[in-house]
This record gives structure tokens, C-alpha cells and sequence, in this order.
């Protein structure tokens, strides 16, 4: 491990970004302070009650097949500071109307059988998983010459295409092309735009080789192990402190913002040559998302239930149903029937509501900064494969856009991906020069630059290295 002596730097965030970056800089011997700006950490990886007492709801994140993927939280002891994974049994189910169902289990074969897979995706499924590490490590970093060519060649052919293009040719079944259409769903892309594809073979292949965990106790579990990782290296953690301005550390070595681009030029203020400001102006936003949180007198009574054996349950039909969903946000419409992505956590973890009850996590897309209120349209979406659902509700919470972005700056009118998800944010985010900023000593660590957004730190990670690397030089 390389040292960085008598060096003081500053993160501005407490997110999973901001915690790795601070992690690292920690590990390289550089006296480090994360600053947040709310009286609690976690950015969105946070749990709350946010409906009643002992209902321990996710405020953002709850699900994290990336988190478990990321090989930065794999190289940290974070089991040792209290972060444990919960596997369902079945990572993700996805229920019709006709009482079908496609899941997606650990096994390929067992997988590709049900759903009704051609070849193409029991060859490439099982290829991907069992080199998942390696293409992880391909795809979870900043855009440059890939060290396995081949490997993410064949990923990429397939990657590129539209989802809606590449359900169809690789399930014969509706349930098969419901499911592959859920995946690229999480995108909020068009499911007609090239390269919507590559996010239903990433999550895909994630739920074979890793699956979708949930930590045990919520995802304010993996903040506070981050946390108490970093303070056990010397770190410190200050909250409640938000900041006015860059002037307040002029003699720092390095500072790094896992902050979006608009509150970064809010700190940066007339420092920016205009050029770049300019660029983070037009940074383009994708769009948002709606949320509500229910504290259940029961569980939820699936018509399916696989539904039950699942962690995330995809409630949207047919492959049309959900491309016209994810298509009405980029066509500035509030999708009458949308595709709602839900968790009831309570039932692999008995710790996140009283004996006997339940929580329930949804969320669907709709247009940046819209005020549509969606609560009754994704209740009525999980009335639809779970009739009696409605009569359990004992309290909800709801998240509008607005309201994430009050909670968050960074959730720029609802976007809660840090940017659009096009094929060039996804690699040149949020301008070419990716962590870098022109102003000497500080850099973007936020879901606005790669690998983009997830609870993966790896935003934070490798903004750090190059951190590292230039006060090493300096």
C-alpha cells in the first residue's frame, strides 16, 4: 500500500461514493474528514422510520446486487463492522396478468428452462456469470482500453442493442421477455434506445452469480460499516456542516465532491473557467423517480407465490406494458400504468418491523421535476397482481421527486441515477475529463462520474486513486 504523508484532504458527502473515497485516501495515510451537510449520514444508502414506530423502511436504495458485485466493498472488512447480506430465495420474480410468471433463479439452466430462453442466453448467461468478477471489472470503471477485449467484446454485442430488440430474440414466452424487460427497465431509459440493453444483462447475470441481497437491518447497515471502517483507519466524520463554498479549504491537498454537478457549481461559485461550467450546466438529467414506503398488517397477498420467494418483485406485465411505461418520463407523461419496482423486506428479515408486520419499498419513473402524484397508479399496480393488498396498509410514506431532491441536492429534480443513462454519460460523465475538475487538487467523486449510479463506491474509489496519485506527484 502506497503512503501520501503529512497530506489533508476532505470529502463533501457521506454517501457510498463519499465513504470510499474517504476510505481510500484514509488507507493511503492521508488525514481525511468527510463532511455532511444533514445531521445523519448515508446519502442513499439510508434507512429511517419513515412511517411508524419499528417500521424500518430504505429512504432510496434496498436492493444491491451491485453493492455485493463491487469488488472495492469486497476488498473492505465490512462483515467485521457489522454489514451482513441476506439472500432471498429467488432474486427477482416478474408476475402477469394471466397468473404466469418469470423468475430469474440463481441457476442459468434452471432459469433459461423457465422463462423460455433460446440458446444464445443459456451460452451467454452462463459465460457472463462465471466470469462475472472479471467482467465486473471491465464494466465498474472509467472508460479506457479494456484489459479483456474479448470478453467484453461479447458482452458488448449484446450490450449496444435495445432491450425491447434483444427480449424478443432471446425468450420465445412472454414471461421470458417480461423479465429481460424489467432488467433493462432499471436503465430509465427508452426500452427502444440502443444500449438499454446492457442494464438487463448486468442485472441479470448479477442475480445468477451473486443475487440481489438485502443487508440485514436496511441499507443504513452498509453506511454505518463504511463508516465505522473509515473511522477505525483515523477518519473522522463531521455532520450537520453544509458547505457554503471551496474557499472554506484552501489548504487542503485534496478535496473530493460526491456531489452532483449543479451543487458542485454552487461550492465552485465563479472559480470555474466558463467553458466547464457550461458543460455541467448541460449535463443531461434523467428522469425521476416516485417512491412510497407502507408499513403492512401482513404480508402481501401475491396471486403468485413466487412472488414471495422473491427479494424485488417487477410489477408491470407484458414486455409492451413496460416499454411504454419507461417511454411516457422521456415523453414528459406520467405513465398511467408504470412499471413499479417493489420489496418487502420483512420477509427475509424479521428485524425491520414488529412481530406479525410487514414494510413494503416501491418506486416507478416519471418525467424530471414532475408533481403528478403517483400513489394511487402504483397502488393500484400492486392491487393488480396482489388483490387485497390495499386493505393491509396501516401507514405510507411518500417520496415525490421534490422531495428527493430535498433530501438529496444531489437528486436533481428526482434523478436519483446521477444523470441520464445514455451511452455517453455512461462512459464521458459529467464531461471528458471524468473525476477531474480545473481547479488543482479538486474532484468529482459522485454517481455523476464512473461507473455512474448504484450503491457500488466505486465513484468514490477511483477518484480517489487519481487522487492519490497526483498529490503523490505533487
Amino acid at each position: 500500500m502506497s503512503s501520501v504523508k503529512a497530506k489533508h484532504a476532505y470529502v463533501i458527502g457521506s454517501g457510498p461514493n463519499g465513504l470510499s473515497a474517504a476510505i481510500e485516501l484514509a488507507r493511503a495515510g492521508v488525514h481525511t474528514t468527510v463532511i455532511e451537510a444533514q445531521s445523519f449520514i448515508g446519502g442513499g444508502a439510508r434507512s429511517s422510520e419513515l412511517t411508524l414506530p419499528g417500521f424500518i423502511h430504505d429512504v432510496c436504495s434496498a436492493v444491491h446486487p451491485l453493492g455485493v458485485s463491487s469488488p472495492v466493498f469486497q476488498s473492505y472488512p465490512l462483515a467485521e463492522h457489522g454489514l451482513h447480506w441476506i439472500h432471498p430465495e429467488v432474486p427477482v420474480a416478474h408476475p402477469l396478468d394471466s397468473g404466469d410468471i418469470g423468475v430469474i433463479e440463481r441457476s442459468v439452466d434452471a432459469t433459461a428452462a423457465r422463462l423460455g430462453a433460446r440458446e444464445p442466453y443459456r451460452r451467454l448467461a452462463k459465460s457472463f456469470a462465471n466470469d462475472w468478477s472479471l467482467l465486473t471489472d471491465e464494466l465498474l470503471k472509467p472508460f479506457k482500453i479494456p484489459r479483456r477485449p474479448l470478453l467484453l467484446g461479447r458482452f458488448g454485442l449484446h450490450a449496444l442493442r435495445p432491450a425491447s430488440w434483444e427480449a424478443r430474440k432471446l425468450f420465445s414466452t412472454q414471461r421470458g421477455q417480461a423479465v429481460f424487460a424489467g432488467l433493462s427497465a432499471h436503465s430509465a431509459r427508452p426500452l427502444e434506445s440502443p444500449g438499454s440493453a446492457a442494464f438487463g444483462w448486468v442485472l441479470g447475470m448479477a442475480a445468477h452469480a451473486v443475487g440481489w441481497p438485502i443487508p440485514r437491518g436496511g441499507s443504513q447497515e452498509i453506511t454505518n460499516a463504511l463508516a465505522s471502517y473509515f473511522q477505525s483507519l483515523g477518519g473522522n466524520v463531521t455532520t450537520g456542516t453544509r458547505v457554503p463554498s471551496l474557499d472554506e479549504f484552501r489548504d487542503a491537498d485534496a478535496v473530493l465532491c460526491d456531489v452532483g454537478p449543479r451543487e458542485f457549481l454552487r461550492i465552485a461559485g465563479e472559480k470555474l473557467p466558463p467553458a466547464f461550467a457550461h458543460k455541467l450546466e448541460s449535463y443531461k438529467l434523467g428522469p425521476a423517480a416516485f417512491k412510497v414506503d407502507w408499513a403492512l398488517s401482513g404480508p402481501v397477498p401475491w396471486r403468485n407465490r413466487d412472488c414471495a420467494r422473491a427479494g424485488t418483485v417487477h410489477l408491470g406485465g407484458s414486455l409492451e406494458d413496460v416499454i411504454e411505461s419507461e417511454r411516457a418520463p422521456w415523453e414528459n407523461a406520467a405513465p398511467q400504468q408504470p412499471f413499479v419496482l417493489f420489496v418487502q423486506p420483512t420477509l427475509f428479515d424479521e428485524t425491520r418491523a414488529p412481530a406479525g408486520k410487514h414494510i413494503g419499498w416501491a418506486y416507478c419513473h416519471v418525467p424530471n421535476g414532475s408533481t403528478v402524484d403517483m400513489t394511487e397508479r402504483i397502488e393500484r399496480q400492486v392491487e393488480r397482481f396482489a388483490p387485497g393488498f390495499q386493505k393491509l396498509i396501516l401507514a405510507r410514506h411518500i417520496m415525490s421527486p421534490a422531495d428527493f431532491e430535498r433530501y438529496n441536492p444531489n437528486y436533481t429534480g428526482g434523478d436519483i441515477l446521477g444523470g441520464a443513462q445514455t451511452l455517453r454519460q455512461l462512459a464521458l460523465r459529467p464531461t471528458r475529463s471524468l473525476y477531474r475538475t480545473p481547479l488543482k487538487g479538486v474532484y468529482l467523486c459522485s454517481a455523476s462520474t464512473p461507473p455512474g449510479g448504484g450503491v457500488h463506491g466505486l465513484c468514490g474509489y477511483h477518484a480517489a486513486k487519481l487522487a492519490q496519485l497526483e498529490m503523490e506527484r505533487s
